[in-house]
């Protein structure tokens, strides 16, 4: 499939969609390129995409990202990335069969955008805001091949409103400066970023099994929710983050926590 476009390229060249233009498109089984989509891509997997999928598949998050994802890792980069790991000579979705995608109700957010792209510049500004463009590839049929579908009708037909509520927390986090300037995180802050906001069943041990309630304020009934309730959960990990590795003052500390928990929040040295 052909390379995807850059994000420069898509800001500088693309032309801006807005809920109400449309486009004209279909996908079905009659198409020749029916499920072809699905094999030799990259697929980016947010924290919403995991948690929707190890539902549907009925594991916990830590067997799925053995099972279903890649953490590809560079000396310079500096935002970690979970990618769905691909099967086979053709690199095929696990998830897809001569019938089409077996998790079709949970698939992820990518899969269920195209044709549509969604960019947000860095810094947006009233001129320069999020906005929606058209994805063409030779690869696909689908292309001038059905009605005439407004943006606005897309979004609400392919379920994307329910990933956009809960994918607004994690977007807002990775439009932080942080991820530009900051160094490449260290292999201890790589794993408390993929455990925190990929791996939930991981995380949810993590707050409520080991000393984290005794060092951290937590409302209760917050508690009570994130011990069954994983997207109260993810936006909790949210927030940790936020805490953990950007430094913000997104958690409460108890008086009594260690002071060595007190100085490395501060970002001083623990002595």
């Amino acid at each position: 499939m052909a390379d995807a476009p850059t994000q420069d390229k898509i800001l500088k060249e693309y032309p801006r969609l807005k809920a109400d233009d449309t486009f004209v498109f279909r996908c079905g089984k009659d198409l020749p390129c029916f499920t072809r989509c699905c094999q030799d891509v990259t697929i980016v997997l947010t924290p919403y995409d995991v948690l929707r999928l190890k539902h549907a598949l009925r594991i916990d998050s830590t067997e799925f990202l053995n099972r279903h994802a890649l953490l590809p890792t560079a000396p310079d980069q500096r935002v970690p990335l979970v990618l769905l790991r691909m099967e086979g000579e053709e690199k095929r979705c696990p998830f897809v069969g001569p019938e089409g995608c077996r998790v079709y109700a949970h698939r992820p957010w990518a899969c269920r955008m195209y044709p549509l792209g969604l960019a947000e510049p860095r810094t947006p500004t009233a001129q320069d805001n999020r906005f929606y463009f058209l994805l063409r590839e030779d690869l696909c049929h689908g292309h001038g091949a059905g009605e005439t579908l407004s943006v606005r009708r897309w979004i609400e037909e392919q379920g994307i409103e329910d990933y956009d509520r809960m994918g607004a927390a994690f977007r807002d986090l990775m439009l932080e400066e942080f991820w530009q300037k900051g160094e490449p995180l260290s292999p201890e802050k790589r794993d408390m970023y993929v455990m925190a906001l990929y791996d939930l069943d991981r995380f949810r041990r993590f707050v409520l099994e080991t000393s984290f309630l005794k060092r951290f304020t937590v409302d209760e009934e917050r508690v009570e929710v994130m011990k069954s309730d994983d997207e109260e959960l993810l936006e909790f990990a949210v927030q940790w983050i936020r805490f953990c590795l950007l430094g913000q003052k997104t958690m409460r500390m108890r008086p009594e926590a260690p002071e060595t928990v007190r100085q490395k929040a501060a970002g001083a040295p623990a002595p």
